[in-house]
């Protein structure tokens, strides 16, 4: 309720800005009260009532006895003076600043029983005069009664001055207060008279007293002199000036015991200002006010308290004092009326002629005139006899026994005359009998009436902004804060860095390889690669054939360059820096740039290129920097013939030559020389996908090259691509079988289709062993007819791929570049399948009839029925196309449906979760935004203290019910009762991070909030502070509130929160995804600071600095459940599991056998947590169980992928293991639920493993088959696991136990297909040849040529929506599926798009359940 000021005032707004506020703060009040219009705001009473001297010895028993000497039964005074103590002490005293020299502080201030006791000399005056007279009567006791204790002098020293106090107050001042108004006599104790403070009184009738005070107070001797007064210049006046008086420390003319007399007897013979509505200026405009506005207006804030306290108006409040109402304002006062008309006139045009609106404090203040008017003078004389009648301790009441008879009389003929001349220098004769008032005759008449004219002027007004010099501090202090995630982020990149580079470390030392091994052969030097890449050692070797190898340190050969076949050699060397640098010109292929040792390794080299005969050498010199930008790097080689390729292609299939690739970059001369540019054979090679010394390349590179210049021209590329990419598939066959007719006569020999095949099986790599590669020629040249024959035609080779010649004709040959060109690929209907029998065809296909599809379905239902030894590999076939004739809409529906069938449970959860989040933060700002008005707190900060407090009740209910969500011994047991029906436990760490994340942006809003109450802290009054946090601030007047600094880093909350903040900012960033598969021990050993991150949690909020601490509410419950899990795990942690068997598999993979611990039950598809004691004991990794629930050992397979794992790995190889003597023991912590062990909620389950993924699945088909063996009713009728990996090889244990699971499987039960993706594009030429290989050898041998299994082997990515489209044909009954993933994130998440996609139709509901690596 800050007062604005008129614009232009020539005090307050000198420079007419029209934005001046004078500083209001409203008044304390009962927080019960300003609820409801019946029950108005009521205001608070900091002092008791009574005239009962508090402001003698203070309103509280420790405020009295810290004015105490507690000897003699006298008031603690100053040595060797008459004065009270000077004040050190942090309460009871105000101390505001000095509005007219900025002085602050307690020193030279005294200590009185009234807080505000120093207001002004004038006051401090009277409290010293008080305090005199309780130790004058206390020395006279002491005298009377020497055997008093200290005690009893007091209490009856202090009782004679209350009393006397009080005669003086109600029989001699207020009499003359009021003039005319006669005071009642004393008529006993009235127990049922209300003594309270009615607001009349104490915001308008008590400040009637304002009018009289004068601008000026003299001082005067006994003999009449009145001194001149020292101003705070050194200049001199006749009076002290009461606008400069206000809170004095050291005042010039109050040093000494005497000064005060001299100003007591001087107040004594000075007439007050008249009794009217005029109140001087230095109340009116120098009134003092706090540091940030140093001077204030009395009248103002005197109406302005009115408003707060809620004032009847002036006619409201005469008729409720038994007056007539005034219907006019002349009325008001007719004498002043008269005197001064336009006063009333400009009143009334400021209520805007309404009467009725005119305020109490103004009506009562014009209506006075020589003395209080009517209304004022009912007021007071009210309020004094209810606080004498309802007083039980007044002086006169001789029912409390304090005083006899003779005692009361003494003290009522007791006058303030008495007191003065009992405590001061004055005689008798020296000040008039009647003290507040002066007549004519009484002593020392005052020179004049007090004018400004003749005082020291008022000081201006001063403004202190309380932030200032703040805000650099401030805002580092926050930009700090906010910016801790990222210092975080560059701690833990740091770690990550050092993590890696430890591991890189330990790989190398592990490699046989020495890298320092010196180099195999011939004249060493070093090979420039281009301005960002590090020079690379090579040895150089010219052979007799004019070959130039460059080999690397272990000898393989990094390169070869054929020198025999150039005219002549262009041999550049660098003129200056050392004479090291050579560059030799390769036409047709990227340059070699070479820097020897010195210039004489140099000399040498090009000597020994002379030598050779035959080879024309022209050697030219230039500048070392000339010369590395002429060469033509690798890199620039590269983009050379990516241009090749794509205006190659551009012409093949046609593509605007404006899209053949932006040449800009690439200089005039490079880009002819790209167009001109000839492919070698290496360059093919890396085009296709394989390796130079590849059959295939070799032969195709023969074919192509018609001038046999050992290069591939422009045009040469393009006849045998053209025929790759648009011939039929006669001509494709006819281009192979061309490519191997080496003499050209139109026949094939046995060793010529070898070597056909040979070609193919190379693109596999590492799938195929010789063995195997050996087989499948062996089939494949059987099935040619070479039985019989020795040679086979074109006719017999395409005949041979006739079941096949759908997928020959959309075969190509995948090269590099044609990505960019934005080719069309096949569509799927048009790729090779590896599913169905015949062609998997898009819904689009047209071809597609119901009645082929159902002979075909029917066909394939009888053929699941068979019972053979090997598993069909056309088991899944394409769904009727009506069914899912659906419109956009329709499909948006059903999959709603089916998302809100299978997130029911975990949309139930959210919503309970993000409800009791949201109702608790909506409570706290409803509470702060309009409930907690009583507090202030709101008037104060509202948005930060909503932000804040909303932000924090949401934060409490969040951290502590995280734990629920990582309680894995409970979850595990959960999953076994119906709550598993309810609650989502599969999504429990999915569930902790959203809360954590939500927790985590919530903490940062918290912050923010605080950040902003911190500053408005900071920039508000001590008295604001006192009121909002009382148990923390004394409003000692001082008005300086706490720095900022002080908030942040001096109060526990304060500490708490910043420490908070970067305790959270670590954890959440070692959590992310990047940094915990960079180092998974960071992450467990920072996450292990939830332990200090709640305690502070506790801490910060027990402070209570605003509200009473709730967090322990919210914490206790699943803290109870969380410590329950953890005593679980920690009494199985400790026992050492014995390895039984440890063997090392290839790709990194450690599998581990160890005994199954007493009493460990488990489900097939459950997880473990690890510890290795000898790589310590405070580290767990969680892994699958790979063994079956039925096994007597526990199994795991654990890849090396990590230090932790690749250190597991090389502690149990053999050289390890002979020096420990044993196996490493482990401790083991679990098992763990996950959704893959609900395989068995469902008729039928797909399992998808990639990659190490599969372990859980390993387990799950153990399971199966082992309880179908034994005849143990299981609700899963069908499996079908779908094994996605690079190549069969990378983890031939899975195929181990694949191939045990198919012996075991008499009934069936599983169906397995493997994915090899290293492979090319299954729509690839080679690909599709490979098929074939495969198909033949699968009718040949009944296995597959691949991995040696009865399961089929596809090439590339599964088509996953086209796989479950089968599946609804295949099982029509079935009305769930589930779908069990668990790989890398790319693959659930193309499991998880194919199962959406399924279930937007109205059929199969496909329940989806994944785990990521």
């Amino acid at each position: 309720m800050h007062i604005p000021v008129p614009k232009g005032d020539p005090v307050f707004d000198p420079n007419a800005t029209g934005q001046t506020l004078l500083p209001f703060q409203r008044g304390q009040w009962t927080k019960d009260s300003s609820q409801s219009p019946n029950n108005p705001r009521t205001q608070v009473n900091h002092v008791t009532t009574w005239i009962d001297g508090s402001s003698i010895y203070g309103s509280s028993s420790s405020w009295c006895d810290a004015l105490r000497s507690f000897s003699g039964g006298l008031l603690a005074m100053t040595p060797l003076q008459n004065l009270p103590r000077q004040t050190d002490s942090l309460y009871f005293m105000w101390s505001p600043a000095d509005p007219s020299t900025g002085q602050h502080g307690r020193q030279g201030l005294y200590e009185f029983g009234n807080a505000r006791g120093n207001e002004n000399v004038f006051t401090v005056a009277e409290g010293i005069i008080w305090f005199r007279y309780h130790n004058y009567l206390a020395s006279k006791l002491q005298v009377q009664h020497p055997s008093w204790s200290d005690e009893e002098l007091f209490q009856n020293s202090r009782k004679r001055v209350i009393a006397t106090f009080q005669n003086i107050v109600f029989y001699e001042w207020l009499p003359g207060y009021l003039g005319s108004e006669a005071v009642p006599s004393y008529s006993g104790y009235q127990k049922y008279v209300d003594p309270g403070i009615s607001p009349e009184f104490q915001a308008a009738a008590m400040r009637f007293g304002s009018t009289m005070v004068p601008p000026g107070v003299y001082m005067r001797n006994r003999t009449c002199h009145y001194r001149r007064i020292i101003n705070m210049d050194g200049s001199t006046a006749p009076a002290l000036r009461v606008c400069n008086s206000f809170w004095n420390r050291k005042n010039p003319n109050l040093q000494e015991s005497l000064d005060v007399d001299e100003l007591i007897m001087g107040m004594a013979s000075q007439i007050a200002e008249r009794e009217d509505n005029i109140i001087v200026e230095d109340l009116r405009d120098y009134m003092y006010g706090p540091l940030r506005f140093s001077r204030s207006d009395l009248v103002a804030l005197t109406i302005q308290r009115g408003r707060d306290s809620g004032l009847p108006s002036y006619n409201q409040a005469r008729i409720a004092f038994n007056l007539e109402p005034v219907s006019t304002w002349e009325h008001i006062n007719s004498h002043l009326n008269r005197t001064n008309p336009k006063l009333f006139q400009d009143l009334a045009a400021l209520y805007g002629n309404d009467i009725s609106k005119l305020e109490l404090f103004p009506g009562g203040l014009l209506e006075s005139w020589g003395g209080p008017g009517p209304l004022f003078s009912s007021i007071i004389l009210d309020q004094f006899q209810r606080i004498r009648n309802a007083d039980r301790f007044w002086f006169e009441n001789i029912q409390n026994g304090l005083f006899t008879s003779e005692e009361i009389v003494a003290i009522r003929n007791t006058t303030f005359h008495d007191v003065l001349i009992a405590v001061t220098s004055a005689e008798p004769g020296d000040i008039q009998k009647k003290v507040f008032q002066w007549e004519d005759g009484d002593p020392c008449r005052q020179p004049q009436q007090i004018d400004v004219t003749h005082l020291f002027p008022c000081t201006n007004a001063t403004t202190l902004d309380y932030f200032d010099g703040s805000q650099a501090g401030f805002g580092i202090t926050i930009a700090a804060l906010l910016l801790l995630p990222f210092v975080c982020f560059l701690l833990a990149y740091l770690v990550a860095y050092f993590r890696k580079s430890k591991f890189r470390r330990f790989e190398k030392m592990q490699k046989a390889v020495d890298s320092t091994k010196e180099l195999a052969v011939g004249r060493t030097a070093c090979e420039w690669q281009g301005p960002k890449e590090a020079l690379r050692p090579v040895a150089l070797d010219l052979d007799s054939e004019k070959r130039l190898q460059v080999m690397d340190a272990g000898g393989t050969i990094l390169r070869t360059l054929h020198l025999g076949g150039q005219g002549q050699l262009d041999i550049v060397l660098s003129n200056n820096l050392h004479h090291r640098a050579l560059l030799l010109k390769v036409p047709k292929e990227y340059d070699l740039v070479l820097f020897f040792e010195d210039e004489s390794r140099r000399t040498e080299f090009v000597g020994h290129v002379r030598s050779d005969e035959g080879l024309g050498v022209v050697v030219r010199e230039l500048r070392e920097k000339e010369l590395l930008k002429e060469a033509v790097t690798r890199d620039q080689r590269a983009q050379i013939v990516e241009t090749f390729f794509r205006h190659a292609f551009a012409q093949v299939l046609e593509i605007e030559r404006s899209d053949a690739g932006d040449l800009s970059a690439v200089p005039s001369s490079k880009t002819r020389e790209a167009l001109q540019c000839e492919l070698t054979g290496a360059e093919l090679a890396n085009a296709l996908g394989l390796k130079p010394d590849s059959l295939f390349v070799d032969s195709m590179f023969t074919l192509a090259d018609k001038d046999g210049n050992g290069y591939l021209s422009f045009q040469e590329f393009l006849d045998v691509i053209a025929i790759f990419m648009k011939g039929s598939p006669e001509e494709k066959s006819k281009l192979l079988f061309t490519m191997h007719d080496i003499n050209g006569d139109g026949f094939l020999s046995k060793e010529e289709f070898s070597t056909l095949l040979r070609s193919f099986m190379e693109i596999s790599s590492s799938c195929l062993s010789k063995s195997q590669a050996d087989k499948a020629i062996e089939a494949m040249l059987q099935a040619a007819g070479f039985d019989n024959k020795e040679h086979i035609t074109w006719e017999d080779f395409h005949f041979l791929l006739r079941d096949h010649e759908k997928e020959l004709q959309f075969a190509q040959l995948n090269v590099k570049g044609m990505e960019m060109q934005g080719r069309r690929r096949p569509q799927r209907s048009q790729r090779v399948s590896f599913i169905t029998t015949g062609v998997l065809q898009t819904d689009t296909d047209s071809n597609l009839t119901h009645d082929s599809v159902k002979k075909e379905g029917q066909d394939l239902r009888r053929r699941l029925q068979k019972k053979a030894g090997l598993s069909s590999p056309h088991v899944y076939v394409k769904p009727r196309r009506e069914r899912y004739t659906r419109s956009r809409l329709q499909q948006r529906v059903q999959q709603f449906k089916r998302f809100v069938e299978n997130y029911r449970r975990h949309m139930v959860c959210l919503a309970i979760i993000c409800g009791i989040s949201a109702g608790v933060t909506l409570e706290r700002c409803y509470y702060y935004g309009l409930q907690a008005v009583a507090t202030g707190i709101p008037e104060s900060t509202a948005v930060g203290i909503i932000v804040s407090r909303g932000s924090a009740a949401a934060i409490s209910f969040l951290f502590p019910y995280m734990l629920l969500t990582v309680c894995r011994n409970l979850i595990t047991l959960g999953r076994e009762t119906f709550l598993n029906r309810y609650i989502p436990f599969d999504a429990a760490i999915d569930l902790h991070r959203w809360m954590a994340m939500v927790a985590i942006f919530l903490t940062v809003v918290h912050a923010l909030g605080h950040a902003v109450n911190v500053y408005v802290f900071s920039v508000s009054d001590l008295s604001i502070l006192a009121c909002l946090f009382p148990r923390v601030f004394f409003n000692d007047g001082s008005e300086l509130p706490q720095k900022w600094s002080w908030w942040f880093f001096e109060t526990v909350p304060g500490m708490t929160g910043v420490l908070l903040l970067i305790v959270l900012a670590v954890m959440y960033v070692f959590a992310s995804r990047y940094f915990r598969r960079i180092s998974f021990r960071g992450f467990w050993i920072t996450h292990y600071l939830y332990v200090i991150v709640f305690t502070l949690t506790v801490i910060h909020g027990s402070f209570a600095l605003i509200q009473q601490p709730r967090f322990y509410i919210y914490l206790i419950p699943p803290a109870i459940l969380f410590l329950l899990d953890k005593l679980i795990s920690l009494s199985r942690k400790k026992v050492e599991i014995p390895v039984v068997r440890a063997e090392l598999l290839p790709s990194g993979v450690t599998y581990l056998e160890f005994k199954r611990p007493q009493g460990f039950v488990y489900r097939s598809g459950q997880w473990v947590r690890i510890a290795c004691l000898a790589l310590g004991t405070d580290e767990y990794h969680p892994f699958t169980l790979t063994s079956a629930p039925h096994e007597k050992n526990l199994g795991l397979h654990i890849r090396a992928v990590g230090p932790w794992t690749t250190q597991l790995r090389e502690l149990y190889t053999p050289d390890v293991l002979k020096q420990l003597g044993e196996n490493p023991k482990l401790y083991l912590d679990g098992p763990f639920g996950e959704g893959h062990q609900e395989w068995k909620s469902f008729e039928v389950s797909v399992l998808v493993g990639g990659g190490i993924g599969v372990t859980p699945f390993a387990s799950i088909l153990k399971d199966l088959v082992f309880k179908s063996s034994v005849k143990f009713r299981v609700q899963c009728k069908k499996v079908y696991f779908i094994w996605v990996t690079r190549t069969q090889k990378q983890f031939e244990w899975v195929s181990d136990i694949i191939r045990e699971v198919e012996e075991q499987d008499s009934q069936e039960l599983v169906s397995v297909h493997i994915y090899i993706t290293q492979l090319a594009e299954k729509f690839d030429l080679r690909t599709t040849m490979l098929y074939v290989c495969e198909r033949h050898f699968q009718k040949v041998c009944n296995r597959s040529l691949f991995t040696g299994l009865r399961s089929v082997t596809h090439f590339g990515r599964p088509p996953f929506l086209a796989f479950l489209s089968s599946l609804q044909e295949v099982h029509p009954e079935v009305g769930k599926i589930g779908v069990f993933s668990c790989g890398p994130p790319g693959l659930t998440k193309n499991v998880e798009q194919a199962c959406k996609q399924m279930n937007k139709r109205d059929q199969t509901h496909f329940i989806h359940h994944f785990e990521n690596f």
